[in-house]
């Protein structure tokens, strides 16, 4: 990237973000009341995806359906972010992200506080989108003022445009919400993403948005593979997480020969 949004990626062309979906955690529906074998799990991928060779880690509360539509009760956070830690402290040399689902970037910002991550996605950080929770609203004016009040500007911020697994209330031009989200919502980068996870990204989706975004970075955020790369070259980098798993089942662990061969594609 010629203005890499982390120190990290100042050699790095097209950054590839590994996905940690993290298992139920307490709270959730279908937590196993086994944190031990929860924190492995997460420990296990996070060695795969990085000696396969990514150039960041993304942690998130994948498997907490169903999610709550803006704050997570305190216990998420706590174990998120003592998860957080132990990545950190064990993979030091990549940049982390964190992503609340399915819309608290504020517990992902105190999170990445804490943890010394790098970044955090945000689902919605402008605008209301029709969601499986319900009518989700813009958190950027809370954000972002959180994010100077904890002198913490260096943490990025990752923003979906046209998220997945959700519906505008009307319709409008890409272009249009690419530039409330870069200059209304004061975006580090965007994410672009298919319908839902682990599906496709169309390609026109992603010309319009880089054609609008400008200089601003814009990453794929669902559904590439080492098939569908060639198609997808102009994005900045990707977010992959159902293509490094088996089946492309979110729930399976992450498999290091996949990881190595998706790399393999931008080598």
């Amino acid at each position: 990237m010629a203005d890499p949004l982390l120190p990290h990626w100042q050699k790095i062309k097209k950054p590839v973000i590994g996905m940690l979906h993290l298992p139920p955690l307490p709270l959730a529906t279908n937590y196993a009341n086994n944190l031990a074998n929860l924190r492995d799990a997460t420990l296990r991928d996070a060695d795969a995806l990085t000696t396969g060779g990514v150039h960041g880690l993304m942690l998130e509360n994948f498997g907490d359906t169903p999610f709550y539509p803006g704050r997570v009760p305190v216990a998420v956070v706590v174990h998120m972010t003592a998860i957080a830690i132990e990545i950190k402290q064990r993979f030091p040399q990549l940049p982390l992200g964190i992503n609340v689902l399915r819309n608290d970037g504020q517990s992902a910002l105190a999170i990445a506080h804490a943890a010394d991550a790098q970044f955090i996605r945000v689902n919605i950080l402008c605008g209301a989108r029709v969601t499986d929770q319900g009518l989700i609203q813009g958190i950027a004016h809370d954000l972002l003022r959180e994010r100077t009040q904890l002198n913490a500007t260096h943490i990025r911020i990752f923003a979906d445009v046209d998220v997945k697994h959700s519906a505008p209330l009307a319709q409008r031009p890409i272009a249009d919400e690419v530039d409330d989200t870069l200059h209304r919502g004061h975006a580090d980068a965007l994410i672009v993403s298919g319908a839902g996870t682990g599906k496709p990204t169309d390609p026109s989706k992603l010309s319009a948005v880089k054609s609008a975004a400008g200089a601003a970075p814009v990453f794929i955020g669902s559904g590439v593979t080492a098939e569908t790369i060639p198609l997808l070259m102009q994005a900045d980098g990707f977010i992959v997480g159902t293509a490094f798993k088996r089946d492309g089942n979110p729930s399976n662990p992450v498999e290091l020969d996949r990881v190595r061969g998706f790399l393999r594609q931008l080598s």
